[in-house]
């Protein structure tokens, strides 16, 4: 039997389903305007940025690099622009893929593909990646036509260093590197980390690295609006990169490139600095570098041919490497001698060929000795048993005490980076270098040997230089320093390097003319005549042998030792000799005499800085040129 409601039951019920619908549309509602207040409202400014960041994107704008000039103007370091190839790793879903599409458009090598894999594991905060760079025209076009086919790829324009003078100051200007994981770190503890936004480089070596900080610049920026794809689609406002600083050097490059020139293929190194300043005119280690190899990442051959060389193209001799000066170090035990009152000008001694010590006899170079010999001989024919005898009465605190202030065994401060400190023998150094209090003790045997520039002695060509500075210009040490000016690319206006004397060493001036005339006259009828034999200038110099390994009481003769074994040879010279205009340092490693390899060497370079004479090859050596020991 079908039952039948009344129609107000069901009027009644369907009031009922309205209420419960409306209340629940009515709490909906209120959810939906209370979430709609929520976004809107109370987090506004929240999403507000969200949105504008994804529509809005930030991009720094790197500076633009300051150059680096010689002395005369000459460009040694500068920048130039060039397309590259980049690849945002983030925007890309399979790399390997891409890579081998975009080599059908693009030459991609495999030194390509590999450099793109280290860059990638060292960038750190970096957007992209260059899988190719120094792209030619032709390939940007083809690229660009097909640019749809690659998200997260992009041709970039970016500036690259360049070094127009290849070698030639390598180890001065340095180089420029990929920012690595280390350098961010450093970035970071120097707070530096905003500055460097869109830099990929940084300066690695020389003066790159010492002066990074005036050569970069300030980093700008850039408000672009960005399409859906990350794509620029107009530009809102843009904050100026403030370029770097460009370098005025000290440097002559024509200087340089003589020295450079001098040493051919022999290792070694030369400082020259005019004395009156400081500034360092020519510093050469030998073998050198080409900076431009290093600029758009090394290539494996080219680092194992510079890592693993044996002559070290990449160790800078000039301040790294420390070596005995041999008898270069005769004239300031000289002055030690007449300034302390051990020897004066006139006072003799007699030179039997040796010199007798703890029952040990510490041989001359001359067989039967120079007879009779005052301190103008002894510097003129290098005459090791005067030396002998003067360290013994000086002792070795004494000799210490006089030489550290000339700045031998201590860093000079020269403006570029890896400076080794050398070794100012002494016995307190001994006991803070040797572990074994047997090796700690020092022996008067050992001071001998110090008078005559051997032993523990062990300083740069830099120092030496340096030394030699301020012995020709009455006892001023000027710190050396190779940037002469800082300019400001905006408004030109330079900042001077100031020549900054360290200390004024309170020396006799009829002491300082008495070395100063022995040295001239070692060029004039010394161990250093020949090298400058027809000058048409008055130079000081002293000619020095530095043994490389000890002897054992055996007689050294050159062509029986292994060439890298061999005695280092030296020179110190100075010019004009009334008023030194060029003060400088050489060492040929394994190179003999001093008179033999290193003093022609300086007798080319100062013809060059004195008389503008360009010798037409390198240094010939002298293989009659007599001992310097």
């Amino acid at each position: 039997m079908t039952e039948f409601r009344s129609p107000d039951q069901e009027v009644s019920r369907l009031r009922v389903r309205l209420v419960v619908a409306g209340v629940f549309m009515l709490i909906c509602l209120s959810l939906l305007a209370a979430r709609f207040v929520y976004l809107q409202v109370v987090r506004f400014d929240y999403y507000h940025t969200r949105a504008e960041d994804n529509r809005i994107a930030l991009v720094p704008v790197p500076p633009n690099r300051g150059a680096i000039v010689d002395r005369n103007g000459k460009v040694l370091a500068r920048n130039f622009a060039a397309y590259t190839l980049d690849i945002t790793p983030s925007q890309v879903g399979d790399l390997d893929d891409t890579i081998d599409r975009l080599s059908e458009i693009v030459d991609i090598s495999d030194y390509d593909r590999r450099r793109f894999k280290k860059f990638r594991e060292e960038s750190k905060f970096f957007e992209s990646v260059p899988i190719r760079t120094k792209l030619t025209d032709e390939e940007v076009a083809r690229f660009i036509a097909r640019r749809y086919l690659f998200p997260g790829v992009d041709v970039q324009a970016r500036l690259f260093r360049e070094y127009p003078q290849g070698d030639l100051l390598g180890h001065v200007v340095g180089y420029m590197g990929r920012i690595n994981n280390r350098d961010v770190d450093h970035l970071e503890a120097r707070g530096e980390t905003a500055n460097y936004r869109g830099t990929e480089h940084i300066g690695k070596r020389g003066l790159e690295e010492s002066y990074e900080a005036e050569l970069h610049g300030k980093t700008g920026s850039e408000q672009v609006e960005v399409d859906a794809g990350g794509r620029k689609v107009r530009l809102l406002s843009r904050r100026t990169a403030v370029p770097g600083n460009s370098l005025i050097l000290t440097v002559d490059a024509g200087l340089q490139a003589v020295a450079h020139q001098a040493f051919g293929d022999r290792r070694g190194a030369l400082v020259a600095i005019e004395p009156s300043t400081g500034g360092v005119l020519a510093l050469v280690s030998s073998p050198s570098f080409d900076p431009n190899l290093f600029v758009d990442g090394i290539s494996v051959a080219d680092w194992k041919g510079l890592n693993e060389s044996p002559d070290r193209p990449l160790l800078n001799r000039a301040i790294y490497s420390a070596y005995p000066p041999g008898s270069t170090f005769k004239p300031f035990m000289g002055l030690a001698g007449l300034s302390t009152g051990k020897r004066t000008p006139q006072q003799a001694i007699a030179d039997p060929g040796f010199y007798v010590f703890g029952g040990h006899r510490f041989m001359d170079d001359k067989i039967g000795g120079h007879g009779m010999v005052d301190l103008h001989t002894s510097i003129v024919q290098s005459c090791n048993t005067y030396y002998y005898m003067l360290a013994n009465d000086l002792g070795i605190e004494g000799i210490a005490d006089f030489m550290r202030p000339f700045g031998f065994g201590q860093l000079t401060g020269i403006d570029l980076p890896g400076e080794a400190d050398g070794v100012l023998p002494s016995p307190d150094w001994k006991r803070k270098r040797f572990k074994k209090p047997g090796q700690q003790k020092w022996y008067g045997g050992e001071t001998i040997s110090v008078g005559i520039g051997q032993g523990y002695n062990a300083y740069t060509p830099l120092q030496m230089a340096t030394a030699l500075s301020a012995l020709v210009n009455d006892g001023v040490v000027f710190k050396p320093h190779v940037v002469k000016y800082v300019v400001d690319p905006q408004t030109g206006t330079r900042r001077e390097v100031e020549p900054k004397p360290i200390r004024q060493i309170p020396l006799k001036a009829a002491h300082l003319a008495a070395i100063r005339a022995a040295m001239v006259d070692v060029n004039k009828t010394g161990t250093g005549a020949r090298a400058f034999a027809g000058a048409e200038y008055s130079a000081g110099g002293k000619t020095g042998t530095a043994q490389v390994y000890s002897l054992k009481g055996s007689k050294y003769k050159e062509g029986n030792v292994a060439e890298r074994l061999r005695d280092h040879s030296w020179f110190i010279a100075f010019a004009p000799a009334d008023k030194p205009r060029i003060a400088l340092a050489v060492l040929v490693e394994n190179g003999g005499f001093g008179s033999r390899s290193a003093a022609p060497i300086a007798r080319q370079v100062i013809d060059y800085y004195l008389l503008g004479k360009r010798p037409a090859g390198q240094a010939s050596e002298d293989e009659d040129a007599p001992a310097d020991h």
